[in-house]
């Protein structure tokens, strides 16, 4: 049986190759298929494409048919086109425009199909299971659609149905993707910096993760508790509720959400609704999400946002979210108050802090286009107060300079492009900067907050304190392996100078940071205890201490301040 079902699965492999190939031949790239063909059977494929549909494509631009390409190969592919259209680092901006227009046109599933999927994932019968369950679906996907349904207890519930076999079906694409990327990296060396194989693996890790309706219900209720915990009784946000005892990896059982789609503007005025109101509150409730909670909805399109009754706004669809670090929200709160401020220096080094990669090859080249950026920024009329726009042509000068950001800021560029199209047809002349504005000074001042500072100042003490315990043990183990002849040292003199500079300032820093840490410590100990001589009931001693730790502390955050370009040309 084993080796049938191989036999079985490489006939599937094969035949599914081969309309890949047909499908890229009826859309112009002969070229693609020639580095893919490997058999030579380039001609007979070509023969078997009517005239008629190659005419007919010939109509599309390039980017355009890529994107027909994806839509004729399929849920995969569509998904595929979908996930790489949040990667503008790696693709051409004309290409990202184009794949955002995916659609999924797949027929609904059977009534049958739907109920035994549901049946056999909850083990139980649908009558049993509900008190009413619609047959038909409300929502149709490629994925999966979704059915309305009352429970027992009389909540309404939308119960999202993975289609049977889909699972299979994509498994079996990426198989073959990884065979297509292959060969491109093979026969094409100018593919290579793409990372093909790479992006293939990147797409499989996203997809396994949607078709896993446990994975989506974690992201709704993670979105919903940090809805539902916040203390600001302006946020007017909200999210579905999720039912776990109705929820499986195939079945996703969400409260069923009545309201009215963010861009029905007419219908939205028509029952009373001030669309800047409701722009207003979506802004914060978005802003929030990115620089207080660092988990946000990645795909904020007006399909996935629903205006309540209340006027409250509740976000659907948790398939693509976004997660950012908390050390990486301090980095965006400083890159977008260095903005504001004009400040280069302090641009290029949050930049550095988002890289994986702070090493900059052309530091005045990367200087002069900054400052470019910023002086149009504020000359400009027109899209001025647009988040998106910024976040866009930063994009463009980190890809130019090499510059390996987290793939959270791409996300985070695209459903700001998405939000913003939303608010700007519910009030084109909301100031989102205005907004934004104290969200960011928050940040900032967190950051600098004494007590973070002292908690951080301790914590290193401790860690230092713990390294010089196990500072002897390592040193006798190196100094072993040294005289067994099990360490060979290669010593190449390039650039020391700017390393022992770096490694002095550094040093000097450290110490800093113990001294300011002993005085904070003796500081309050000689207040809490009242040393005399007292000054208001306060040991000046104490007193004292805080005022040399002030006067270190101001002393160390100018030198921080100042930079380290070691690596400048």
């Amino acid at each position: 049986m084993n080796g049938f079902a191989a036999i079985k699965n490489k006939y599937r492999s094969a035949s599914r190759y081969n309309q890949i190939l047909r499908v890229l031949i009826k859309y112009g790239f002969e070229d693609l298929v020639h580095y893919l063909e490997k058999s030579k059977r380039f001609t007979i494929v070509q023969r078997l494409i009517p005239q008629a549909s190659r005419k007919h494509a010939k109509m599309h631009s390039k980017w355009a048919k890529m994107r027909l390409v994806c839509e004729e190969l399929g849920p995969t592919f569509v998904k595929f086109g979908q996930i790489m259209s949040s990667h503008p680092d790696l693709i051409p901006l004309e290409l990202v425009i184009e794949l955002e227009k995916l659609q999924d046109n797949v027929p609904p599933m059977l009534e049958s199909e739907a109920k035994d999927m549901v049946e056999s994932e909850l083990k139980d019968s649908i009558n049993n299971l509900f008190a009413w369950f619609d047959p038909k679906p409300f929502a149709s996907a490629s994925i999966a659609q979704v059915h309305l349904a009352t429970l027992h207890s009389g909540d309404r519930v939308a119960l999202k149905i993975q289609r049977p076999g889909i699972k299979e079906i994509i498994i079996q694409d990426i198989k073959v993707m990884y065979t297509i990327a292959e060969v491109l990296e093979k026969r094409i060396p100018s593919l290579k910096s793409f990372d093909p194989l790479g992006l293939v693996k990147n797409f499989e890790t996203s997809i396994l993760k949607e078709l896993d309706f446990i994975h989506e219900s974690i992201n709704v209720q993670r979105f919903y508790n940090n809805i539902t915990q916040d203390e600001d009784r302006e946020l007017y946000a909200h999210a579905p509720k999720v039912f776990q005892k109705y929820t499986t990896a195939k079945v996703l059982a969400l409260e069923f959400i009545d309201g009215i789609k963010i861009n029905k503007i007419d219908l939205l005025e028509e029952k009373g609704f001030d669309c800047k109101i409701i722009a207003r509150r979506l802004a914060k409730s978005y802003f929030k999400q990115i620089f207080e909670y660092g988990f946000f909805h990645a795909d904020p399109h007006p399909g996935n946002l629903l205006v309540l009754p209340n006027g409250h706004i509740c976000y659907l669809d948790f398939g693509m979210m976004g997660s950012i670090l908390p050390r990486d929200i301090i980095t965006f709160g400083q890159l977008f108050m260095a903005i504001t401020k004009k400040d280069v220096k302090k641009i290029i080094r949050a930049l550095q802090h988002l890289s994986s990669n702070t090493s900059i090859t052309n530091m005045r080249a990367l200087e002069f286009d900054i400052n470019e950026f910023v002086e149009n920024h504020y000359v400009r009329a027109v899209h001025k107060n647009e988040m998106s726009t910024i976040m866009l042509e930063l994009k463009d000068i980190i890809i130019a300079h090499g510059i390996k950001v987290p793939s959270h800021f791409f996300l985070f560029a695209r459903s700001l492009v998405t939000i913003e199209g939303v608010i700007q047809k519910l009030d084109p002349e909301l100031d989102q900067f205005a907004m934004v504005r104290p969200y960011l000074i928050k940040i900032v001042a967190k950051k600098f907050n004494p007590a973070r500072i002292g908690e951080k100042t301790l914590n290193s003490l401790y860690e230092f304190g713990n390294y010089m315990e196990e500072f002897p043990r390592d040193l006798k183990n190196a100094i072993r392996k040294i005289n067994s002849g099990q360490v060979k040292v290669d010593l190449t003199h390039k650039g020391i100078d700017p390393m022992v500079h770096t490694m002095q300032r550094v040093t000097k820093q450290l110490v800093t940071a113990f001294i300011m840490a002993a005085l904070i410590i003796g500081a309050s100990l000689f207040i809490i205890s009242e040393v005399e001589p007292l000054w208001k009931g306060y040991s000046i001693i104490g007193i004292v201490c805080i005022v040399i730790t002030l006067i270190l502390a101001f002393g160390m955050l100018h030198n921080v301040s100042k930079g380290d370009y070691d690596n400048r040309e």
